[in-house]
């Protein structure tokens, strides 16, 4: 079996009533948002003892370190916590496009905004 997270950092995050804390992917030199996934206490002890982004899929319940299958790796620079411990950043060095869609982020897709006149 393998060790638990740290407990003074698992004591920083407040997790969904699943377990899970979101992590978006930041890539590290450009401040581009990549991608936003799921962890919970496990996937972010890998993370951090192997510096490759594992996540939680919530749709197959298991882990999956990014970049397995498709070879578009996430090489972990840092990992941030929010101030209310609801939501991880991790500052990635992304190997390819980062969504499932072939895309380099998954927020490609703008929404209009209007404006207040004022």
């Amino acid at each position: 079996m393998s060790p638990a997270l740290d407990p003074a950092v698992a004591d920083l995050l407040r997790r969904t009533p699943d377990g899970l804390v979101a992590a978006v992917a930041q890539q590290h030199d450009t401040g581009e948002v990549l991608m936003l996934a799921w962890m919970d206490d496990e996937a972010l002890r890998r993370t951090l003892a192997t510096g490759e982004a594992t996540y939680w899929s919530r749709s197959r319940g298991e882990y999956w370190v990014k970049g397995a299958t498709s070879g578009h790796h996430q090489a972990v620079r840092e990992v941030r916590v929010d101030c209310d411990g609801d939501a991880l950043l991790l500052l990635v060095d992304q190997t390819g496009p980062a969504c499932h869609t072939g895309e380099r982020s998954c927020f490609h897709r703008s929404l209009e905004v209007s404006r207040a006149a004022g």
